[in-house]
């Protein structure tokens, strides 16, 4: 029987946590580093989906330094694995310069010469439900 081969759930999680390590400390590069030449990205605060690795530099661009995040928990991060295709989904809390935020984030990652990319970002505010 052969040997298992990594696990990509932990991969992917893994460079996602110290992506927002970095991006915690104002420093996006971590997220430039892991994404694809192609990446397409949806922010709410963008006006339209973002493509390309040059447009997400030139958005995180305005944003470098001015962000930092005291603390941060990934919450469910679940990874999906459908042959050289990824989907990472989870919830991130945090509290820093923005305060307390709430997100729903999706990473879609591509299995490459060069290893884990991101192909597609997606995040979303995280809208906790109301009891009626």
């Amino acid at each position: 029987m052969p040997a298992a081969g990594p696990d990509p759930a932990g991969i992917i999680i893994g460079m996602e946590r110290a992506a927002l390590e970095r991006w915690g400390q104002g420093d996006p590069d971590g997220f430039i580093d892991l994404s694809a030449a192609e990446v397409s990205y949806f922010d709410p605060f963008a006006e339209r989906r973002l493509d390309g690795r040059a447009a997400l530099r030139s958005w995180y661009d305005q944003i470098r330094g001015k962000i930092h995040i005291d603390r941060f928990e990934m919450i469910e991060p679940r990874v999906q694995v459908a042959g050289d295709v990824a989907v990472l989904t989870f919830r991130f809390d945090s509290h820093g310069s923005e305060g307390s935020m709430q997100w729903n984030a999706t990473e879609v990652y591509q299995r490459s010469p060069a290893g884990w990319k991101i192909i597609h970002t997606h995040w979303a505010f995280h809208r906790p439900k109301v009891a009626a």
